[in-house]
């Protein structure tokens, strides 16, 4: 395998960090993103002269240009960038203020395109790379009390579902990267959880919210495992634009497209019924 230069953001714990280490392993060199002295300390601990940190805050669109155009210059053309820094919001729709919907928006949706918009004109001028972005299997189904987690995921699966398709004309491959549970602290220390406000949504809601940090460190899936598959695809000449991640991620996804099939079947004909009787006028 041909050594390539990686840049992920947010590789302090998670799955950036199981990328990352998954990278290092396959003797890659590795960008990672941090927040503090002392995380990037320990990141290029884990293999020096390859693992090499930047501090930096993924809202701060400059920073994220000025980083990204840095390591080009100091460390190398960039094979592989990885928009993986976000974190998990959990509340009810009308519990949640629109002050944490909006950080929740700029960070994995704001935060993950500007990290890609950075890197894209140096892949475009060398007519080669592959872009991926964490988004999540919340950004192909929703569950009730992530609709601001999902909402944003959403957001992002889009914008890579277009970029995609903008920049195959110049070798330029993208990944929406989509894990399940894998056995993380996302839904323990990492996540943000909306103050509970509203009696009406403790049938549905509190069942979920205690499953959900029973579940925390209990999780089905390996990150290890999860690297691994991110650099086997990293090495195809033909990435796919989607990659599932766990049987749970599996299961979930498969049961909500089917139900967005079946919509769309059971109102087929009311759907025809919006168009113009004497068709489009050309």
């Amino acid at each position: 395998m041909q050594r390539q230069n990686w840049l992920i953001t947010g590789v302090s714990t998670g799955l950036g960090r199981a990328f990352a280490q998954a990278a290092l392993a396959a003797d890659h060199t590795v960008v990672g993103t941090v927040r503090s002295e002392e995380d990037l300390r320990a990141f290029e601990g884990l293999k020096p002269g390859y693992a090499r940190g930047r501090i930096l805050d993924v809202t701060d669109d400059r920073a994220v240009s000025d980083v990204i155009t840095e390591v080009e210059r100091g460390v190398g053309p960039l094979d592989v960038v990885i928009a993986n820094a976000g974190y998990g919001l959990e509340g009810t729709f009308e519990e949640t203020p629109l002050a944490e919907v909006r950080r929740q928006f700029e960070i994995n949706v704001f935060g993950a395109v500007a990290t890609l918009q950075a890197a894209l004109p140096h892949m475009r001028r060398r007519r080669r790379g592959h872009l991926m972005a964490v988004t999540s299997m919340g950004g192909l189904m929703a569950v009730p009390g992530m609709s601001a987690y999902c909402g944003s995921k959403f957001a992002l699966e889009g914008i890579l579902e277009a970029l995609g398709k903008e920049v195959a004309q110049f070798g330029i491959h993208v990944t929406a990267i989509e894990p399940g549970s894998f056995r993380t602290d996302w839904a323990g220390r990492s996540m943000t959880r909306a103050a509970r406000t509203i009696d009406d949504y403790d049938e549905l809601f509190d069942p979920i919210r205690e499953a959900r940090q029973k579940a925390s460190g209990n999780q089905l899936g390996n990150p290890a495992k999860a690297g691994e598959a991110v650099v086997r695809i990293a090495s195809v000449d033909q990435p796919p634009a989607h990659l599932v991640l766990g049987s749970d991620a599996l299961r979930l996804v498969t049961t909500a497209r089917t139900a967005v099939d079946e919509d769309i079947r059971a109102w087929e004909t009311l759907s025809r019924t919006t168009d113009f009787d004497e068709g489009a006028q050309l």
